[in-house]
């Protein structure tokens, strides 16, 4: 897949667009978002994630349009898994509705950038060393295990992480208790101060790039193109501030949703051992030589990813129907 560099700056000048116009159209004048706009602007940034694999279809060919898919679908999917973090974040901070908007465009630009980085990062590696693959898939299968076993409990994990965030940063900054609109410094006794919604910002920051972690190591294992983790990525990104208003209700019946992420991630960890297996250099592992093992193919990929979002999310709203009836 042949990206020019002009291509490359087109594409990030487009995205930061998107982003600088959902700021002034929607987050600029502090308001609580209806259900109608947060559906409609959903819907808009979903379209245009499906259109661009449509362009990249056209301008690559299908194949590299399935890894796009492939990759922008478990994005998105763990992007679910964000928003619940996201709502922790609020909740714990009090942020008032009118203001959540701001921290959370921040937060996402925040997010974007990261990823950009553990991205090159990422290509850089895999270039360099074909064993990186094994590291992303053991790291994807230990995420899993890891997700499972917090399942159930992640608002006390969340909790703690955050109260620590935050105790770092009132240690070593001025902070204030109370808000000041949607300022993220304010000025108390006349010195510049921290407001609640600037640790809020932090505390998303830090989920953020814990987040990145996991999911660039995840897309890494369905598509080697820098080109598609990215727009993927940004793509997959765009539209959550809405999907958090639109859904934010709805994150507490999802209850199998960590279960249905951790078996994605899982999955993805032994494609990406697998691939490792099939390109293996080590020496200490046959020789150096390759390992005649099967391949998972980009289809097959999707159509699990696919099939488990699908078996998580309604199994989950049948447990969640069942348990409203016995009450």
């Amino acid at each position: 897949m042949q990206v020019t560099a002009l291509e490359w700056v087109i594409t990030i000048v487009v995205i930061l667009a998107l982003f600088v116009f959902d700021f002034f159209a929607h987050v600029r004048t502090p308001h609580e978002p209806t259900f109608r706009e947060s559906g409609f602007w959903s819907a808009v940034y979903i379209g245009l994630a499906l259109a661009f694999g449509g362009f990249v279809a056209w301008q690559w060919g299908s194949t590299f349009a399935g890894e796009y898919y492939a990759g922008f679908v478990t994005e998105k999917a763990l992007s679910v898994d964000n928003l619940f973090v996201f709502l922790i974040i609020m909740s714990t901070f009090a942020v008032p509705r009118i203001y959540q908007q701001k921290a959370l465009l921040i937060g996402i630009v925040i997010a974007l950038v990261m990823r950009g980085v553990f991205i090159a990062v990422g290509a850089a590696a895999i270039n360099a060393f074909s064993w990186v693959f094994y590291l992303f898939g053991l790291f994807l299968i230990y995420t899993a295990a890891k997700l499972i076993k917090e399942s159930g409990h992640e608002v006390e994990h969340e909790e703690k992480r955050d109260s620590r965030i935050v105790a770092l940063a009132k240690r070593v900054l001025p902070t204030t208790e109370s808000y000041d609109g949607d300022k993220l410094i304010t000025r108390v006794d006349g010195r510049r101060a921290l407001t609640p919604l600037f640790l809020a910002l932090l505390a998303i920051g830090f989920a953020d790039l814990l987040f990145a972690l996991d999911s660039i190591p995840a897309i890494y294992g369905l598509t080697s193109e820098p080109y598609l983790v990215f727009t993927a990525n940004a793509f997959a990104l765009m539209g959550l501030r809405q999907l958090y208003f639109l859904i934010g209700g709805l994150l507490d019946r999802l209850v199998y949703l960590s279960y249905g992420l951790s078996a994605i991630l899982a999955f993805i960890g032994v494609k990406l051992v697998l691939h490792a297996l099939h390109e293996n250099t080590l020496p200490f592992i046959n020789g150096g030589e390759h390992v005649s093992v099967p391949e998972i193919s980009t289809a097959v990929s999707l159509g699990v990813i696919l099939g488990i979002l699908v078996v998580a999310t309604v199994a989950s709203l049948a447990r969640t129907r069942s348990v409203a009836a016995k009450r």
